[in-house]
């Protein structure tokens, strides 16, 4: 699959200055991208758009966000998609700031969140402030697990095996807590159908900001090809009962502090009625997409991933739908404008329709019991 994707990884803008694009989304017209930009020297993010391939940053108002050039004031810009929602981390916490009327259905969830948390598991943030466009959430002390799993975070591979297994034991009690099977018949229904039309979403428009481009024709069958079979996945077999949901479980929402108190849980936007293999799926997919890219040990991601599957095993998670899920995950990787992520993603598709374990590049520099290592951690329905 020899060819360029329309977004490169910097852009000039007009002053001179490079900008590392960190993520991309598609925009309405075909090959125009709305971009998170970085650039070195420049505190948090920016926003940029690629229009017919020439860059532009965007100004800091927002017209579709028209709350955020004040929110911003109060802190620095973390998170940002352009024309749809952003994240400013403050001194005393978080806000975020949505299109008009599109914070008050997360506020309603993040609500009802703090209610159904069992203190003993998980501290949440609190919401100080909202308004229909606007939620301000206080602090939760620790760093993500995300960040703790760099060997230089000052962690021994002992204590990061051990905060893992903190997460599993929280986890496991805080999905079957009574608070969070009554809170089921009042959330959102995230079924494997409504998984499915999501990932059709993002298929169709990565076919779409593609579709004339001879060079993708290979991807784009390649994409279209794994959609078919991973659709097929989530919705042939029955699926496991409904649980509590966070919705968009990765190990950046996920925060530890010194000593024994709680770990802390975030982001609660999409919080559903969903089967337990949506979080655990994608949590091991961020874990794993890290150690392919070497942010993390082939042993750490071994050690967390072990722990995931045990949670999976004690929630009665079916191999079969923990599998589909993750393989969903993977498609959605798959559909970023993103060359570097989307080629990575689709191969990791083929390794696991071939039902091997890593790619031969990205255990080159492990010994080969690890490679074996990983083969056996994973679930009897092949995994990684």
């Amino acid at each position: 699959m020899n060819w360029r994707s329309p977004v490169p990884e910097s852009a000039v803008d007009s002053s001179g200055q490079t900008w590392q694009i960190r993520r991309a989304w598609p925009d309405k017209t075909v090959r125009d991208y709305v971009l998170e930009v970085t650039a070195a020297g420049q505190a948090g993010v920016r926003g940029g758009v690629l229009r017919a391939g020439a860059f532009e940053l965007l100004p800091e108002d927002d017209p579709a966000l028209p709350s955020l050039r004040a929110e911003a004031r109060h802190g620095e810009l973390v998170s940002y998609r352009p024309h749809m929602r952003a994240v400013i981390r403050t001194d005393a916490g978080y806000i975020k700031v949505f299109m008009p009327g599109g914070a008050i259905v997360p506020a309603e969830r993040c609500t009802q969140t703090e209610i159904l948390l069992d203190p003993g598991t998980f501290t949440a943030p609190r919401v100080l402030r909202s308004s229909p466009d606007v939620i301000v959430f206080s602090a939760v002390p620790g760093r993500p697990l995300g960040d703790l799993g760099d060997d230089t975070a000052g962690l021994s591979d002992e204590g990061f095996d051990r905060l893992w297994e903190r997460w599993q034991h929280a986890w496991t009690a805080q999905v079957r807590s009574s608070a969070a099977l009554a809170a089921l018949a009042a959330l959102p229904l995230h079924s494997p159908e409504v998984e499915v039309a999501d990932l059709q979403r993002w298929v169709n428009r990565w076919l779409r900001h593609h579709h004339d481009i001879p060079e993708a024709a290979s991807q784009a069958a390649a994409l279209s090809a794994r959609a078919d079979k991973v659709t097929r996945n989530l919705l042939r077999a029955a699926p496991d009962p409904l649980v509590w949901a966070h919705g968009d479980l990765h190990d950046k929402q996920i925060l530890a502090a010194g000593g024994r108190s709680p770990l802390g849980l975030l982001d609660f936007d999409d919080t559903a009625q969903a089967e337990a293999a949506l979080d655990l799926a994608n949590l091991d997919v961020h874990l794993e997409l890290h150690a392919r890219r070497y942010c993390i040990s082939l042993d750490r991601y071994l050690a967390a991933h072990t722990r995931i599957l045990a949670a999976a095993e004690e929630l009665h998670v079916s191999p079969d739908r923990f599998h589909a899920y993750s393989d969903g995950d993977w498609l959605r990787l798959a559909c970023s404008p993103l060359p570097k992520p989307s080629s990575m993603a689709l191969a990791v598709l083929d390794e696991r329709a071939a039902h091997t374990p890593l790619g031969s590049d990205y255990v080159s520099g492990y010994e080969s019991g690890a490679q074996s290592g990983f083969a056996s951690a994973t679930m009897e329905t092949g995994g990684r």
